[in-house]
């Protein structure tokens, strides 16, 4: 069977995407604000041509309706806009300088902060998987994690961020409601299983190998688009074979994770090419390096405008969760990028 894509190509936003899918010269981006009016046919890793999307041939419609419908709600949450997950690293070696090992409490009022600023969930993180970063016992970064766990799921949706089962089976238990994965549930063989024990839902990443301390190495590719989506589309699909639906699914193109700035780039142009996978897409570039060399920003923990202008694009191509440090600001700056898109000021109890 051949190897196919529909990349979305033509995005319109606004009263533009509403008219021409209206009139049937576009098609809703994943039945969201966003609409495509062209498509780039791929077969075999080869593109077959740029047609309308009323062109599309008949042989390839069947790729569509996973294009064009909306997602189940991710984790339950209604939003009808990109979701912020706020990141909170109780480590001692985030890249971002932002880590909080030894201080729970810290951490803590980190999250609630985060919260009363418009975070719709919180990714809490016990281990640095930045280039390089010394791994973490399962037994080690449930110690951390557990405490800030414990309170933050009492006030919103938690997620975990490892790739060791032991933790997402603690985390879980606590009251985590979501695991995030930078493996893609590859790391550790009894990870899937506690997912679909859980019926938690799942963000799966993508990253060459599973140890982050090489990842760097290991970036090469013919087409880094194609072959991310193409990852992504077999874990997913694995991932379904072993009781857990793409209802359940976020895919996160993992910017910064094994590629060059140039693969960085490449993904978040053509970021809609994985909505064809019928699963909400997550996109966390907050603060990496990659934005530091374009703006001339080589401190971290400085990055917070380009930070945001790479949030706001990535919702620009259909991002539904945005990973990021700084989320007062980000979710003032996608107030009003929602606001100039539709044409239409949002209620600001509800941004």
């Amino acid at each position: 069977m051949a190897d196919r894509f529909i990349e979305p190509l033509g995005l319109l936003e606004g009263p533009a995407a509403f008219f021409s899918a209206r009139d049937g010269l576009a098609l809703p981006l994943q039945g969201g604000h966003l609409a495509f009016a062209l498509a780039r046919l791929i077969e075999d890793g080869a593109a077959r041509g740029i047609v309308a999307v009323r062109d599309i041939p008949g042989d390839w419609q069947d790729l569509l309706p996973a294009l064009v419908r909306r997602p189940p709600p991710f984790a339950g949450i209604e939003a009808g806009r990109p979701l912020v997950m706020g990141i909170v690293n109780v480590t001692p070696d985030s890249f971002s300088g932002d880590g909080l090992a030894a201080d729970t409490a810290a951490a803590i009022a980190r999250g609630h902060a985060m919260l009363a600023a418009g975070a719709d969930i919180l990714d809490i993180g016990g281990e640095s998987t930045r280039p390089g970063a010394a791994p973490v016992t399962p037994a080690e970064e449930i110690r951390r994690i557990l405490p800030v766990v414990r309170d933050l799921a009492r006030a919103a949706p938690v997620s975990v961020d490892t790739r060791h089962a032991a933790t997402m089976a603690a985390a879980l238990e606590a009251g985590a409601a979501i695991v995030n994965d930078v493996t893609a549930l590859r790391h550790d063989g009894a990870a899937p299983g506690v997912v679909a024990g859980a019926a938690a839902p799942v963000v799966l990443m993508h990253m060459p190998g599973t140890d982050p301390r090489g990842m760097q190495a290991e970036a090469r590719y013919a087409d880094v688009v194609l072959e991310v989506a193409g990852f992504l589309r077999d874990r997913v699909e694995a991932l379904e074979r072993l009781g857990i639906p793409r209802g359940r699914i976020a895919l996160d193109p993992g910017i910064g994770f094994g590629k060059t700035m140039a693969h960085n780039l490449a993904l978040l142009e053509r970021l809609p090419i994985l909505a064809g996978l019928g699963c909400h897409i997550l996109v966390g570039l907050s603060r990496k390096r990659f934005l530091g060399r374009i703006a001339g920003i080589p401190d971290a923990g400085q990055r917070m405008v380009p930070s945001i202008a790479g949030a706001a694009f990535a919702a620009s191509r259909g991002a539904g969760i945005l990973r990021v440090h700084d989320v007062a600001e980000t979710v003032q700056a996608l107030a009003i990028w929602r606001a100039a898109a539709t044409g239409a000021a949002p209620d600001p109890l509800t941004v």
